[in-house]
């Protein structure tokens, strides 16, 4: 008899979950039929879990791990005889405490494959004899199947488009490429795919988009590390979205230095309905992109988003605001380029506040630079200590946090949180903090 298997999603920044949606339709072409579970917008089904003979749990990222633990806890309590399988960008790197959480196997990279091939597995372990399997990050070629949406929680449950005008849009998220070619220290990438990044074929990337259209999606999210890692697939890709559905707008992720490279098909993307642009600026200081490897400059910075704009398009940078090299002019140097540039509208009040997070595998481990600041691992935060050698940046990356959490949940306007953690930084000017709207998905959370 074929085992009953439950596949949880705990997080996947507001969007219907590809972790779901991709392995589901491995398993659906090998035979399998599976429940579904996406703790972002469902409560945890206890049933579910203790009757269920093999429960997997995707993690790809931090605030999805932290949670897939809380998940792991449940199991042992209600069905410790279940195989606990985690899978995830976030599940090898930090395999040691998930066996020790409970977990029976554990796998990342290109691993739907190798979740099919688990289960098998376990049609034939006994409980009694269960023991863990071994810990694998896959980097076979996959053939990929059009994900498999039926049974997973609508779109209007998901993160939504706001538009300059206050309207909103139902949102769909794709991927055309998994992993990716750059080794950024402080990425989660890096340690399981190497430098590698892997095609999803059109016509899957496609079909699917065709799917989502049909249940009310408006607006396409590329979830890709890099859109513009293959800049040809890309474009081929968003010129077919275009030409089907040519109300559907889309979004993307991109280096800076990408950006660069390729701003001469900014304006054909902006003419196929790119809304905005999303790209990992961390910083405008030298020193700290230095640190992290992100291959630009505080220079390349500023010329991207500049080509962006005039392209069309909106940006929407991101930051690590706070890490062990960042001094307080530094900090005080983004809120002056958001005014010059009239980007504060453009970011989310979150990303002023973000602390350098270094999970187990990160690259950063290695590097010599962040030696002399580093500590021991959180087990509970999953994620290693470090100081910054002034003791006053600690305490203003606490004070701004609490700030935003604070603002946010009164419903303070962008311009008016931007304006107090200038202010406690120490940047006092009468400088208009308002800006001019734009396009954002309604989910602000990036880890």
């Amino acid at each position: 008899m074929r085992p009953n298997v439950l596949l949880i999603s705990c997080y996947e920044l507001g969007r219907q979950p590809l972790g779901l949606a991709t392995p589901l339709a491995f398993l659906k072409r090998a035979g399998y039929s599976a429940e579904s579970l996406d703790l972002g917008v469902e409560s945890l089904d206890e049933s579910a879990i203790a009757r269920a003979d093999f429960i997997a749990v995707s993690v790809p990222m931090h605030t999805a791990l932290r949670l897939g633990l809380r998940v792991a806890e449940r199991v042992q309590e209600l069905n410790p005889s279940a195989h606990l399988c985690f899978f995830g960008l976030y599940a090898t790197v930090n395999a040691e405490m998930l066996i020790s959480a409970g977990a029976d196997s554990v796998l990342s990279g290109e691993c739907e494959d190798a979740l099919v091939e688990r289960i098998r597995l376990s049609e034939r372990e006994a409980p009694a004899q269960k023991a863990p399997l071994p810990v694998l990050d896959v980097m076979d070629r996959l053939d990929y199947p059009v994900p498999y949406r039926e049974g997973l929680p609508p779109l209007e449950q998901y993160v939504h488009l706001e538009l300059p005008d206050g309207s909103h849009r139902r949102v769909g998220t794709v991927e055309t490429s998994r992993g990716c070619l750059h080794s950024c220290r402080h990425c989660p990438l890096p340690p399981v795919y190497g430098g590698r990044f892997f095609i999803v074929p059109k016509a899957t990337v496609l079909e699917d988009i065709g799917q989502l259209v049909a249940r009310g999606a408006r607006h396409i999210n590329f979830a890709d590390p890099d859109f513009l890692n293959g800049p040809g697939h890309a474009l081929a890709v968003a010129r077919a979205l275009h030409r089907e559905h040519p109300d559907v707008t889309f979004d993307f992720t991109a280096k800076v230095e990408h950006l660069l490279k390729h701003r001469d098909r900014l304006p054909e993307l902006a003419a196929l309905g790119c809304a905005f642009i999303v790209s990992a600026v961390e910083s405008l200081s030298d020193r700290v992109l230095a640190e992290l490897d992100k291959g630009h400059t505080s220079r390349d910075a500023r010329a991207a988003f500049r080509a962006v704009r005039e392209a069309g398009i909106a940006p929407r940078p991101t930051f690590v605001a706070f890490t062990p090299w960042t001094t307080r002019e530094d900090y005080r140097e983004l809120f002056r380029w958001l005014l010059e540039e009239d980007l504060v509208e453009h970011v989310d009040p979150v990303q002023l506040t973000l602390r350098l997070l270094i999970p187990p595998g990160s690259l950063l481990l290695e590097n010599t630079g962040m030696q002399p600041f580093l500590g021991d691992l959180d087990k509970a935060g999953l994620t290693y200590r470090w100081s910054h050698p002034d003791p006053a940046m600690d305490e203003l990356q606490k004070e701004v946090e609490a700030a935003v959490e604070s603002s946010v949940r009164k419903g303070h306007t962008n311009g008016e949180i931007f304006r107090n953690l200038a202010g406690r930084a120490g940047l006092r000017q009468e400088a208009d903090f308002s800006s001019s709207k734009a396009p954002r998905l309604t989910e602000a959370w990036f880890c």
